[in-house]
């Protein structure tokens, strides 16, 4: 798929098979392998280094000098816009909601470090206003504002994010089920985009981390049918042969809200491969598919990719 690039992503991440987890759950377990997105080299990692790459091209390209996103406290998108910013010369901005810790930790101390400006709100639902606040603030003193959209989820988002799903078949394996952690939208958009795109026929479940399964897939059709427009395609042209399949039985309590499974999916991968999941996103995305395998719901000739989209494992 060709598009900008602000060159925040430019290498392909490790495609692994989880041998001794496999073991580990068991006979009814298909192949698995894990897409490494957690080891993209810029900001941190992860799938929101995908996104920003095409949304920092585009904010270059307009002219802008300043970037406004939103997200929680402890949020990978913010975290990452706060460390493009710094790598394309570029002012941010970050909305984002919850108290004010006395000494910030994770993913807000990074956004500190990388320069960005931080700006706390009350509630998850002033976000939105607050953005347009600020961009309203940067043009009256002249300046040009380029406001992302929570996570990064626009259609131009998550086309950035399909680009990287060519990276499978380059790897060589075809799978036929691929799950990860779906939360904004755009990982989904993008991932059933590129596999209809790419002639794939793989399912692509999204085991949600804090969103109702009726409004996520609101929203992921949403961005399928403006990634359509803006690919000048109909919009059935890159929706797949499948459903949108999205699981909500791990949201919990909501977001960043732990769950005993996802304490349990942590334990097991770090134990047997040795690598981190983070509590918010992929603790429970690896909780829905552990699920699956012990529900023997996982056909005989499933190929399975865990894609691991990133974020820190101590919050």
């Amino acid at each position: 798929m060709s598009l900008p690039s602000a060159r925040l992503a430019p290498h392909a991440t490790p495609l692994d098979r989880l041998v001794r987890l496999e073991a580990a759950l068991g006979s009814g377990c298909p192949p698995l392998y894990i897409k490494r997105d957690d080891l993209l080299p810029f900001g941190g990692g992860g799938n929101k280094v995908r996104k920003a790459d095409v949304l920092v091209s585009d904010a270059l390209a307009s002219g802008a000098d300043t970037l406004i996103t939103c997200g929680a406290l402890q949020s990978n998108h913010a975290r990452v816009t706060a460390a493009a910013g710094a790598a394309c010369g570029l002012r941010v901005i970050l909305i984002l909601n919850g108290d004010k810790p006395d000494h910030p930790t994770g993913n807000l101390r990074l956004d500190y470090l990388f320069g960005a400006d931080v700006r706390l709100v009350s509630t998850r639902e002033v976000r939105e206003a607050a953005m347009e606040d600020a961009a309203t603030d940067i043009r009256r003193a002249g300046g040009r504002p380029y406001v992302i959209p929570l996570g990064g989820s626009s259609p131009l988002g998550a086309m950035g994010f399909a680009r990287g799903v060519s990276e499978i078949g380059t790897a060589g394996i075809r799978p036929t089920v691929v799950v990860h952690a779906s939360s904004s939208g755009a990982t989904q958009a993008g991932m059933i985009a590129a596999h209809a795109l790419l002639g794939s026929k793989a399912r692509t479940l999204g085991i949600s981390a804090d969103e109702s399964a009726d409004a996520l897939e609101a929203r992921v059709s949403t961005l399928l049918d403006g990634m359509a427009d803006r690919l000048g395609v109909r919009p059935g042209s890159i929706r797949g042969p499948h459903p949108i399949e999205i699981d909500d039985r791990h949201v919990g309590a909501g977001y960043g809200a732990p769950t005993d499974e996802a304490a349990e999916a942590t334990t097991l991968v770090a134990r047997h491969e040795g690598i981190l999941l983070d509590p918010v996103y992929t603790a429970k995305a690896m909780a829905g598919l552990i699920a699956i395998v012990r529900d023997g719901a996982f056909q005989s000739d499933d190929i399975v990719v865990f894609w691991h989209t990133g974020g820190l494992h101590e919050q």
